[in-house]
C-alpha cells in the first residue's frame, strides 16, 4: 500500500500547499507541447521539462559514495531486476501498449521526413505520454489518451519506415470509445468488461467474482492473495488462469528478472536478505502464492543491513476489482540518521493503536514487528516509475501485517526532490487568510512528513478484522482500495492532532496539525479538481479517498460549526473555525472508516466513497483551473532515473558501479526501449 506523490501529496511533503500543486496552462481540449522548463537548485537539475499535464523531474542518490563495492554491486542487480520487467507493466496496463510503443518508438527514431510539422510534433508529444503513463491511458484519472495527429498520417509515417501495426492497433490508438478507460469506477456498468487493463478476457465481473468464491474460506486466517499473480481468460467456455511465471506468462522478461535477483543473492549482505532474494525467485521461478506468502514474510523480518527492496506483483489498484498486482520496483538504500529521528513513532506503535478513535473491538491487541525506515532510491520500474510513490507501507495482506508485522518506508530523495522543483505556490491564491498561509509556510513542510510516515506506519498496520470476515479485497471488492488509504489518511489526521507527539519532539508544536488540516481540506475538496477532465468524475482510488474525507468532513463540519464555506469575490475558500472539533470528527470517521474494514460491510464503503468521493461539482472544478492557470505548471510528474553502470576488472568481476543523472527524458526511454524490451509485441 502506498502513499502516492502526485501532485498535493508531494507538495505536502515540501511546505505543504506551495510545492507541487500546481496547474496547466490550457485547458484539457489539446495537450500542452513540450518546452523546455529547468529548475536548478545547487547546480544539480531537479525539473527538465514539461508537456501535457507533466512536468519531468530528477532525483539523486546521495549516499551513493558511503557504500562499499559489495553494497553497490547488490543496488546494482536489484536495479537491473526491477528494468528487466518494465515491459510487463506496460502489457499489464492494456494489451495495446506495447505494439503502440514499439511502433511510436521505431517511427520516432527512423523517420527521416519533416520534423516541422504540427502531426510530427503531435507524435512526438503522444509517445512522451505513452513513455510517462506507462501506456496510452492516464495514470491517474484512466481516461485514454487521443493522439493530435491523424490515423492516415499515422499509417503514412509508418510505410516510410517500414513499421507494421495492425488494424487493432490502429483502432486501439485512434476511436475513442475503444478501450475508453483502463480502470473503470462506474458501478451501472461491468467493471471487468469495461476497463481495459490486461487483467482478464472474454469475462464479466460476476463470473470472476464466483470463480474465486469458490477458491475462498472466510474462515481462513492465513489466506492466498488469489488472482494476484495472473490473467483470468475464458476458453472453450471455461474459465482459466493464466500465471505470471518463468515458463508461463511473460516468461520473456522474468527469466531476467530471475537472473539478476540471482545474482543479488550471492551478494546480500546476510541471510534473511539473502533468503528473502531467494523465495523471491522461486516464486517467479514457479507462479506459487505460498512461495509469496513465505517471501512476505521472510523479507518483513529481514530489518538489517543498508540495502532493501520492493518487487514483485504488487498493488492492485489497476484492477477494478482490486484482486491482481502490478509489477513494481524500487531499489532502496537506508538513511539511518533521518530514520532514527522518526524511530520513536516505530516504538510505540502500540500506543497509538491503544489511542485510536476506533472501537475496542476492531483495534489490535498486540501491535507486531512495524519497522519504519526513511530511505534513498536508487532505481524504480514498472508501477513505481515514472509515476513514483513518496511512501509505501508492505506486506498488503492482512494476516501477515497482524503476525509477522509490516515495513513502511519514506522516499526520501523523492520528497526532497519535490521540494527542490517546487515552482510556483498556490498558497496565496487558495489559502483563506494570512494565518492560513503563516501556518503552511512554517509547519507545513513536517506537517507533510508526519503524514506520510503515520500514514504508511500507523495507518496501514492498524486495526483488525473481525473473526470470521474475508480480507477487504473480498469482501469491499472494488472500494477496498479508495476505503484503505482514506483509513490511513484517517489514522494520520487523528494522530497529528495530538500533543503527545509535540511531548515526543516529532512536531514543534500543535499548529503543525492545524496546518495539515488546513491543506488536507484545500486539496481533497479544491484543487484536486484540477487533474479531472471535464465532465469526468473521480476515478483514482487516493484522489478518490481525499474527496470523501474532505466532503464528509465539511458537511460535518458546516453542521456544528467547526468549518465554514467563504465565497469572496466569485472564489470559494474554506475556514476551519475549531480545529479540536475537527479532530474529534476525523475520529468519528475513522472509527466509521474502520468498522466498515473490519466487518467487511460492502454496502456501507460503497455509500461512502461514492456518495462523498465520486461526483465532481463541475462549476468549481472550472473555478479552481482558472484561479490556477496563471502558475502554469503542470499537475503531475514523471520522473527520470539515476544510470547505474558496472566498472569490472580484466576478469569481468565488479569492482565499482558508477551513477550518473541523465538529463534527458526522451532519451531514458529510447535506452530503456532499446536494451529491456524482453517481452514480444
Amino acid at each position: 500500500m502506498r502513499n502516492l506523490s502526485y501532485g498535493l501529496l508531494a507538495a505536502f511533503t515540501a511546505v505543504l500547499f506551495s510545492c507541487g500543486e500546481q496547474a496547466p496552462k490550457t485547458t484539457e481540449v489539446k495537450p500542452a507541447a513540450p518546452v523546455e522548463q529547468k529548475i536548478e537548485v545547487d547546480g544539480k537539475l531537479y525539473q527538465s521539462e514539461q508537456f501535457a499535464d507533466l512536468r519531468v523531474l530528477h532525483y539523486y542518490i546521495p549516499q551513493w559514495d558511503s557504500l562499499s563495492a559489495k553494497q553497490k554491486e547488490l543496488v546494482y542487480y536489484l536495479y537491473e531486476a526491477g528494468l528487466a520487467g518494465r515491459d510487463i507493466m506496460f502489457d499489464q496496463n492494456c494489451k495495446y501498449n506495447l505494439p503502440i510503443r514499439h511502433a511510436c518508438e521505431k517511427v520516432y527514431t527512423e523517420y527521416k521526413g519533416d520534423k516541422t510539422t504540427e502531426n510530427w510534433k503531435q507524435l512526438e508529444l503522444y509517445l512522451k505520454q505513452i513513455w510517462a503513463h506507462t501506456g496510452i491511458h492516464h495514470h491517474y484519472n484512466s481516461t485514454k489518451m487521443m493522439p493530435g495527429f491523424s490515423a492516415d498520417y499515422f499509417e503514412d509515417v509508418c510505410q516510410e519506415t517500414g513499421t507494421q501495426v495492425s488494424e487493432e492497433v490502429i483502432r486501439a490508438m485512434f476511436d475513442k470509445e475503444f478501450m475508453a478507460m483502463k480502470v473503470e469506477s462506474d458501478v451501472s456498468k461491468d467493471l471487468v468488461a469495461a476497463s481495459a487493463v490486461n487483467f482478464y478476457e472474454g469475462v464479466t465481473t460476476q463470473e470472476v467474482e464466483e470463480f474465486y468464491a469458490k477458491m475462498r474460506n472466510p474462515g481462513n486466517r492465513t489466506p492466498f492473495e488469489y488472482g494476484l499473480n495472473s490473467k483470468l481468460v475464458k476458453e472453450n467456455g471455461q474459465l482459466v488462469e493464466k500465471t505470471w511465471k518463468v515458463g508461463g506468462v511473460y516468461t520473456e522478461a522474468l527469466e531476467k528478472v530471475v537472473f539478476w535477483l540471482e545474482k543479488a543473492e550471492k551478494v546480500a549482505e546476510n541471510d534473511k536478505q539473502a533468503a528473502a532474494l531467494r523465495l523471491l525467485r522461486q516464486y517467479y521461478l514457479t507462479g506459487d502464492l505460498m512461495q509469496w506468502a513465505n517471501f512476505n514474510i521472510t523479507w518483513t523480518q529481514a530489518t538489517e543491513g543498508d540495502i532493501d527492496f520492493i518487487q514483485g506483483f504488487v498493488e492492485t489498484y489497476n484492477d477494478p476489482l482490486g484482486m491482481r498486482g502490478s509489477y513494481e520496483s524500487i531499489v532502496e538504500i537506508k538513511d539511518f540518521e533521518a530514520s532514527q529521528r522518526m524511530k520513536v513513532m516505530m516504538d510505540n506503535a502500540q500506543w497509538f493503536e491503544d489511542n485510536s478513535s476506533t472501537a475496542k473491538e476492531h483495534k489490535k491487541e498486540k501491535v507486531v514487528g512495524i519497522t519504519y525506515n526513511i530511505v534513498n532510491v536508487a532505481g524504480e520500474s514498472g508501477d513505481a516509475s515514472p509515476q513514483t510513490p513518496i511512501g509505501v507501507n508492505l506486506p498488503n495482506a492482512n494476516w501477515i501485517r497482524a503476525k509477522y508485522g509490516s515495513k513502511s518506508v519514506s522516499l526520501g530523495n523523492i520528497e526532497d526532490t519535490y521540494e527542490k522543483a517546487s515552482g510556483a505556490s498556490l498558497l496565496s491564491e487558495f489559502a483563506n487568510d494570512e494565518e492560513e498561509v503563516r501556518l503552511a509556510k512554517e509547519f507545513g513542510g513536517i506537517a507533510g512528513k508526519l503524514h506520510t510516515a503515520m500514514h504508511e506506519v500507523i495507518g496501514h498496520a492498524s486495526g483488525k478484522i473481525k473473526e470470521g470476515v474475508g480480507q477487504p479485497r473480498e469482501t469491499l471488492k472494488n472500494y477496498a482500495s479508495t476505503i484503505e488509504e482514506g483509513r490511513a489518511d484517517l489514522v494520520a489526521l487523528y494522530f497529528i492532532m495530538d500533543p503527545k507527539l509535540v511531548e515526543w519532539g516529532l512536531m514543534p508544536s500543535i499548529e503543525v496539525g492545524k496546518a495539515e488540516y488546513d491543506g488536507y481540506l484545500r486539496n481533497g475538496l479544491m484543487v484536486q479538481l484540477r487533474r479531472v477532465a471535464e465532465g469526468k468524475d473521480l476515478e483514482e482510488a487516493h484522489m478518490r479517498n481525499r474527496a470523501w474525507i474532505s466532503n464528509w468532513l465539511i458537511e460535518k463540519g458546516k453542521a456544528d460549526g467547526s468549518v465554514e464555506m467563504i465565497i469572496r469575490d466569485g472564489k470559494t475558500f474554506i475556514d476551519i473555525k475549531d480545529y479540536d472539533k475537527m479532530r474529534a470528527n476525523v475520529g468519528e470517521l475513522l472509527k466509521e472508516v474502520q468498522r466498515i474494514t473490519s466487518e467487511g460491510d460492502f454496502n456501507s464503503a460503497a455509500a461512502l466513497a461514492d456518495n462523498y468521493g465520486k461526483k465532481v461539482d463541475q462549476a468549481l472544478r472550472k473555478q479552481v483551473i482558472d484561479r490556477a492557470a496563471k502558475f502554469n505548471i503542470a499537475p503531475f510528474n514523471a520522473m527520470v532515473n539515476p544510470l547505474l553502470e558496472p566498472v569490472k576488472d580484466a576478469d569481468g568481476k565488479i569492482t565499482d558501479v558508477k551513477v550518473s543523472y541523465p538529463t534527458s527524458f526522451t532519451e531514458q526511454h529510447l535506452f530503456y526501449g532499446k536494451n529491456y524490451s524482453f517481452l514480444p509485441h
